[in-house]
């Protein structure tokens, strides 16, 4: 149990350090229907990520993940092969995207749209980017895997999947609950967190791809050298 806790900790952190959906659920926070829409975003965020991880582990058959002597199969190896380069190439895109000294990044599109979102929509919007979005989409593939090739039993697979949600969700969780408390006091810091976010997003997420690219390479050479 310890050994998964350990592999859930670099996925997990990979999507509480995304700097996109805190922004995201910054605006809602900013926005008319504040308390609304940033506690469905919070629902949603945890609803989409619980789904997602849970998929992997129900179609993934731990036998597939390690050999009779219980290393890496040559299958496991090949999947965190592949997102390790994934991870890279997605480190390579962002630091495409990083704007120019001076400059100020344009913001995403469906960011404008945040304001006018009912919660209904707020909550498919967290669900679709704790699980959906591609970097989130590859953590929680990693996070799954790392649960079903441990073979636990149901009760240790359900607390390693609460552990890495709620170690994924404390920066979009901490936002929504700090509002809630503080209310409109918080605004001030809250949009201040938000330019610095999206100034410094291609950046942040680069080095995020970069390094974690390099650990899901480790987790992947064992199956070939053993």
């Amino acid at each position: 149990m310890g050994d998964v806790l350990g592999q859930l900790m670099a996925p997990a952190v990979g999507i509480l350090l995304s700097p996109l959906p805190i922004v995201g659920v910054i605006l809602m926070l900013l926005s008319q229907r504040a308390k609304q829409n940033g506690s469905a975003f919070l629902i949603g965020w945890i609803i989409g990520m619980a789904a997602l991880v849970t998929i992997v582990v129900l179609v993934t058959d731990p036998s597939d993940l390690t050999d009779a002597d219980s290393a890496p199969s040559t299958l496991s190896g090949v999947i965190h092969l592949v997102l390790a380069l994934l991870l890279w190439f997605l480190a390579f895109q962002q630091w495409q995207k990083r704007p120019a000294d001076g400059a100020t990044p344009e913001m995403h599109k469906w960011m404008a749209g945040i304001d006018s979102m009912t919660p209904l929509v707020a909550l498919g919007f967290g669900a679709f980017l704790s699980s959906l979005n591609p970097k989130n989409l590859i953590m929680n593939i990693a996070a799954g895997t790392a649960i079903a090739g441990a073979e636990l039993s149901s009760g240790q697979i359900v607390v390693a999947m609460l552990v890495f949600i709620i170690i994924a969700s404390l920066a979009i969780g901490g936002a929504v609950i700090w509002f809630l408390l503080a209310g409109e006091s918080a605004n001030a810091t809250l949009d201040k967190m938000r330019g610095f976010l999206v100034q410094y997003n291609a950046v942040i997420m680069a080095v995020l791809f970069l390094v974690l690219g390099f650990s899901m390479m480790g987790k992947a050479i064992p199956a070939f050298i053993s």
